[in-house]
Parts: C-alpha cells; sequence; structure tokens
C-alpha cells in the first residue's frame, strides 16, 4: 500500500494539471497533500461522507449527487433512477466524471442529462432486462472478492450467481455483505470447493451458467435482482470474463423471451 500511495502522490505534483480529482474515501492524505500544495486545484469526491469545504466538493449522499463550493450547494442530481449507476461504487464513478465535466466547463443540467442517459457499460453492473418485476444485472467484471463486494452492495435483494476460479484471500470482503444474498448459485469446475466460502448462505450447486440462470429466474420474486458477480476469475470454464459475461447475457435473453410470451 505504501507503494500504491506513493505511484498517486507523483501524479499530482505541486507543477501537476489545472485541476486534480481526487476520491478521498480511499485517497484522503494524498487529497490533503495535494490541497496543501495546490490549494484550490484539488476536487474532493466521496460516496461515504458529506463534503464542505472551501473549494469544490462532490459527493453522493442518500442517492444524490452534491455539487458544493465556497460552503454553499451548486447542483443536485438524483441517481437513484438511472440504472446504469447502481451502487455506491458507481455513485463515485458519478461523482468523478461530474468533476470533470465541470472543470471542462460543462453546467450542471447538462451533465445531469448525461448522467441519465447512461445504460453502463458491458459487464460492469449492466442491466440486461426485467421480467415479472425481477432485474438482471450482468457484473462479470466483478472477478474477485472486493469487486463482488460492491456490486453485493448496490442491490438490496440478490439472487447470486457466483463462483470460478478461486483467487487469493476468499470470500473474506464479501462476507460482511451476504445479508441481501436471497440465494448464491454457484457456477465453475470447482462449484463445491467454492461454495465452502459460502458458509450458512442459502447456495445451490449449479456448475454450469445454463442451470444457474435458469434456477435464479425460476426462484426470483419481484423487487430481486439476479446478479452475475462471480468474485473468481473466468478461466476454468471461459476465455475471459467477457466471454462470461455474454454467456450469462444470452441465457437472460431466453429467460426474458419466454417470459414475454
Amino acid at each position: 500500500m505504501g507503494g500504491y500511495y506513493a505511484a498517486k502522490r507523483r501524479l499530482s505534483p505541486a507543477c501537476g494539471p489545472d485541476r486534480a480529482v481526487i476520491g478521498i474515501d480511499e485517497l484522503e492524505a494524498v487529497a490533503v497533500q495535494s490541497t496543501s500544495q495546490r490549494r484550490g486545484s484539488v476536487i474532493r469526491i466521496s460516496s461515504t461522507q458529506k463534503l464542505d469545504g472551501v473549494n469544490w466538493d462532490i459527493f453522493a449522499r442518500k442517492g444524490w449527487l452534491l455539487q458544493n463550493g465556497a460552503r454553499r450547494q451548486v447542483a443536485a442530481i438524483d441517481l437513484r433512477e438511472i440504472a446504469g449507476l447502481a451502487g455506491a461504487h458507481n455513485h463515485q464513478n458519478a461523482c468523478a466524471a461530474y468533476a470533470v465535466a465541470r472543470a471542462l466547463g460543462l453546467a450542471p443540467r447538462v451533465i445531469e442529462g448525461a448522467l441519465h442517459s447512461f445504460q453502463g457499460l458491458p459487464h460492469r453492473s449492466q442491466v440486461l432486462g426485467a421480467a415479472r418485476g425481477v432485474r438482471f444485472v450482468n457484473d462479470s467484471k466483478a472477478t474477485n472478492a472486493d469487486a463482488a463486494a460492491k456490486a453485493l452492495q448496490a442491490f438490496p435483494a440478490i439472487r447470486w450467481i457466483c463462483g470460478g476460479l478461486e483467487k487469493e484471500g476468499g470470500l473474506d470482503v464479501v462476507r460482511p455483505h451476504f445479508g441481501s444474498v436471497k440465494k448464491a448459485y454457484v457456477i465453475g469446475r470447482e462449484a463445491a470447493k467454492f461454495a465452502l466460502h459460502l458458509g450458512d448462505l442459502s447456495y445451490e450447486i449449479c456448475t454450469d451458467m445454463a442451470t444457474a440462470v435458469t434456477r435464479a429466474a425460476a426462484e426470483a420474486e419481484a423487487g430481486e435482482v439476479v446478479l452475475l458477480a462471480p468474485a473468481a476469475a473466468s478461466f476454468d470454464q471461459y476465455d475471459n470474463f467477457e466471454q462470461r459475461g455474454d454467456d450469462f447475457a444470452a441465457h437472460v435473453a431466453q429467460v426474458l423471451a419466454q417470459s414475454a410470451l
């Protein structure tokens, strides 16, 4: 971590860019140092705390993106209904994008329109559609436990498709967020071994994606999300995470087509 912080500090020297956008949830020490060196040029962003400084501060709070400047509110954008920006991690991404756009001179209302038009990126919290009140979300890019933990925090009721080539560290960082999971549907060649990390969480060994999607869709209830966030690499069954996500999307498309009949 020391090397990581040192590398980030080198990105923002005293003679650096006109504006530096820094997420203080992870890099507060870097933000403090940068602010002391170049007062007025650092834009702090956060998805966990309210910011109220004398310079530019942009933060997400209770689903709203807020910009403060000179100790007054400059803009407020409701992020709660933007399907492509679900979860605190995506709200932080929105804050960063907003900060860059504002630094380039775009008006808040223009940025708000752009955020509402954002449909998400493939395999990254990508909403594929809904049937019977159940949404299907492709987050195949969640190839490690940290990324999967972010995904589980984004939705209140989840049918979780997980598993694959296990990575070092297991699911320790994911476990605190199991409360939002109704049931896990485990894929992968070593699905049974992966399931040992799930503890008391309700789960089903599915092994392949087709079975996992079919079972999760059949058991999901209105208001729930069928979420692919594997917390593992894909190489036991796929060439890459994109191929895994495409396979999930193909089976979801069949479910959606059947529900439309």
